[in-house]
């Protein structure tokens, strides 16, 4: 039978000092961003920020970030979607990137998926705030299958960061997981997948937490 969050949460706080201080812990996360206020630009920006942070280090992308702005027209959409063959090879031998063809391609493809979006639903941001609140796996999916190296911890690195409620399945997120007799491994497969979903869906009906809070309280719970 799953844990209860309240367990969870017990055992976090019991592991960090006490609940107030488990609470402080909580407080960066429960910071919230108005989506429908975040342009069609910046969700591009944002995808290939994830998209080039994975598997590389972090601080590189962030001390060469005007050099991607510069490439990139400030991530026009319109601009990016209509780039060439060509201008992707010349990109490709612009120091002031990282020179990763496929990462570099993505871009153009990525801004496609934002043109696509945008034709059904006005701007990406209005797409996101229209998607189900209790179906966070089927927009992980939506973004894997359209959008380019959108999927697993990319995408939901993208959404955490433009302040989309998602959970994150990082280590110890998945750790406290099976602890709690939600999976028995690392969820991966669809029906893992929606097992996760069912979990998070009722501890935030018992807790009246967003995902990004609860996400945190099991991270904090594991050893």
């Amino acid at each position: 039978m799953v844990e209860t969050f309240a367990k969870i949460y017990k055992r976090a706080a019991a592991r960090k000092g006490g609940e107030k201080v488990l609470e402080l812990m909580l407080r960066p996360v429960r910071e919230s961003t108005d989506i429908t206020r975040i342009s069609d630009a910046d969700v591009l920006a944002e995808m290939t920020k994830c998209v080039f942070r994975s598997g590389f280090v972090w601080k590189i992308i962030e001390a060469k970030w005007p050099g991607f702005q510069t490439a990139f027209s400030d991530f026009d959409v319109m601009h990016c979607a209509m780039l060439a063959d060509e201008d992707l090879e010349v990109l490709q031998g612009n120091a002031e990137i990282v020179r990763h063809g496929k990462k570099i391609a993505s871009v153009r493809a990525n801004a496609q998926y934002i043109l696509d979006v945008r034709a059904d639903y006005g701007s990406f941001n209005q797409f996101l705030s229209q998607w189900p609140d209790d179906d966070f796996i089927g927009l992980w999916e939506h973004l894997k299958k359209n959008g380019s190296r959108l999927g697993g911890q990319t995408g939901r690195y993208f959404l955490r960061f433009i302040g989309y409620d998602t959970p994150m399945l990082s280590r110890d997120v998945v750790t406290a997981l099976i602890k709690a007799d939600v999976v028995d491994k690392d969820p991966t497969s669809k029906k893992a997948q929606q097992s996760v979903q069912d979990a998070f869906i009722a501890w935030q009906s018992e807790s009246k937490r967003s995902l990004k809070e609860i996400s945190r309280v099991l991270a904090l719970s594991t050893d």
